[in-house]
C-alpha cells in the first residue's frame, strides 16, 4: 500500500481533533493574544486560517472579522472546527479541506491570515508560503506561529528526532534564518518576529498524538543520553518535560506583478 505524506498527516490527526480543540498548549497562549490584537487592528473582511487544526486562531479572529476560513488537510479537524464555532456562536467561521500548498481560492481572496503549528507538517514548506502569498491581497497581514530550530546541529538534530518519533507527520521544525528567506522568496516583508520558550509536559505531549509505547521509549532513551549540552538548552526535566522554541512571526504580502506566475515585486506595499 503507497502513502503519500498527506495521507500520513490525515491519519496521525483523524482521531485527535476534539484533542487539539481543548488542548491547553494549543488553546492558550501570549501569541494568541497577540494574534487577536492585530485582529483587532486590521478588522479583515476575509481572514484565512492556514492549518486550523483545533480552529483556535479561527475563534480569535472571528471577533473582528466579517468572515474566517478554515482550511486544514484533515476533514476530521474541520468538522469539529465548524461544530465547535457553531457551539459558541461564532456563525462566520467556514471550513475548506485543502493541503496548503494547493488552496481552490482565487488570487488576492484573503486580506488577513494566521497559521499556527501548521507549517511543520507541510510537505512543501516553501511552496505553502508561495500559495499563502497567492490568496493575500497585497498589503495583507500574515502572521505565523511554530515551533523553530536552532542552527547549532546537535540542538537540531535532537528536536527533530523527538518530533518524529512523536509524529510521524512531522516534517520539519525551521531554523529562523530558514523561515525568513521562505518568506521573503514567497513575496512576503518580514515586519516583525518575537520568540518565547513553551514547556511541554512530557505525558500530555505524548498523549495528544498517541505516540506509541515503543517511540516514548524511544524518546526518552534520546533524552537521557543526550549531552549535557543539548539537555541543559531543552531544559529536560527528569519526567521527560522539556522546553521547545516558538517564534511569532508578522509579516506583510507585497505588492505583486503577476501573482499568477509567481514574479513578485521587491517594493513593500
Amino acid at each position: 500500500m503507497i502513502r503519500s505524506h498527506e495521507d500520513v498527516v490525515v491519519d496521525q490527526f483523524a482521531t485527535r481533533a476534539d484533542v487539539y480543540v481543548q488542548s491547553t498548549v494549543h488553546a492558550q497562549g501570549e501569541d494568541l493574544d497577540a494574534l487577536e490584537v492585530i485582529a483587532a487592528r486590521e478588522q479583515p473582511k476575509h481572514a484565512l486560517d492556514l492549518g486550523s487544526g483545533g480552529g483556535h486562531v479561527a475563534y480569535r479572529m472571528a471577533a473582528h472579522a466579517h468572515k474566517v476560513t478554515a482550511v486544514d488537510l484533515s476533514a476530521a479537524m474541520t468538522e469539529t472546527v465548524a461544530r465547535t464555532a457553531l457551539a459558541h456562536g461564532l456563525s462566520n467561521i467556514v471550513i475548506c479541506v485543502a493541503p496548503a500548498e494547493c488552496m481552490p481560492y482565487e488570487d488576492s481572496t484573503f486580506d488577513m491570515l494566521g497559521c499556527r503549528f501548521s507549517a511543520h507538517h507541510w510537505r512543501d514548506f516553501t511552496g505553502g508560503m508561495r500559495e499563502a502569498r497567492r490568496v493575500l491581497k497585497p498589503g495583507a497581514t500574515a502572521i505565523f506561529v511554530d515551533v523553530i530550530a536552532q542552527g547549532h546541529a546537535p540542538f537540531d538534530t535532537h528536536l527533530q528526532a523527538v518530533e518524529l518519533l512523536r509524529d510521524p507527520s512531522h516534517v520539519r521544525d525551521y531554523t529562523l534564518g530558514e523561515w525568513s528567506a521562505a518568506l521573503t522568496q514567497a513575496g512576503f516583508r518580514v515586519r516583525n518576529t518575537q520568540t518565547r520558550r513553551v514547556r511541554m509536559e512530557f505525558a500530555t505531549w505524548l498523549e495528544r498524538m498517541r505516540t506509541t509505547e515503543v517511540h516514548g521509549a524511544a524518546i526518552r532513551s534520546l533524552q537521557q543520553s543526550a549531552s549535557t549540552e543539548v539537555a541543559t538548552y531543552f531544559a529536560i526535566e527528569a519526567d521527560g518535560s522539556f522546553w521547545l522554541d516558538v517564534v511569532q512571526i508578522e509579516a506583510v504580502a507585497c505588492r505583486a506583478r503577476d501573482l499568477g506566475t509567481g514574479r513578485l515585486a521587491a517594493s513593500s506595499p
